[in-house]
């Protein structure tokens, strides 16, 4: 393995770190609807729990609801029970074959709450992309003991990969705090 690789190798990884992060963002509910919140409910279809996107339409009738049209008939009790047990505080409303989850207005205290949940979730993510790095360093220093490079290039290579930790971290605090923001936003 070379100095390059072993820069791209933690550049993608650490570029997946933060994909996983936005991901998680997406699941804390803010006072605005996101089909992308009910992504984590799964509902029991023959047997096996797939997730509600897979039995159903999700989408946004406006900017605080969100519809679920199940493809199936059947379904709609089902994906109603799945979403009201799920830890999300929902509470469908069956319209015929049409469910409809209406967004609730955050107490002061859940949005306080919540940016907690946000900061902690950040910092996994921070401990994930030094933990990515200290993989990196290893690498390089196997190589210089393996006389496979120069310490000055070992050197530079370590501060290359220093200088894209610092990018990703800052990265994810921008994340934190734009989604800190949205939460605290009334």
């Amino acid at each position: 393995m070379t100095i390059a690789d072993i820069k791209k190798t933690a550049e993608t990884k650490m570029a997946k770190s933060v994909d996983a992060f936005k991901a998680e963002l997406q699941k804390i509910r803010t006072g605005r609807a996101h089909p992308g919140i009910l992504d984590q409910v799964h509902v029991d279809y023959y047997g096996s729990m797939v997730p509600i996107s897979q039995v159903a339409n999700v989408s946004l009738l406006d900017a605080r609801t969100i519809s679920v049209q199940p493809w199936e008939k059947g379904m709609g009790p089902k994906i109603e029970k799945a979403i009201r047990e799920s830890d999300l505080g929902l509470n469908p409303a069956a319209q015929g074959d049409l469910l409809r989850v209406p967004m609730p207005a955050l107490t002061e205290e859940r949005r306080r709450d919540l940016t907690k949940v946000v900061r902690h979730t950040g910092e996994e993510a921070k401990v994930a992309v030094r933990n990515l790095r200290r993989d990196a360093n290893e690498h390089l220093k196997r190589l210089l003991k393996d006389k496979a490079v120069a310490e000055d290039e070992e050197r530079r290579a370590q501060d290359d990969v220093q200088k894209l930790t610092d990018r990703t971290v800052a990265e994810i605090e921008k994340l934190v705090h734009s989604k800190e923001a949205e939460i605290l936003a009334v």
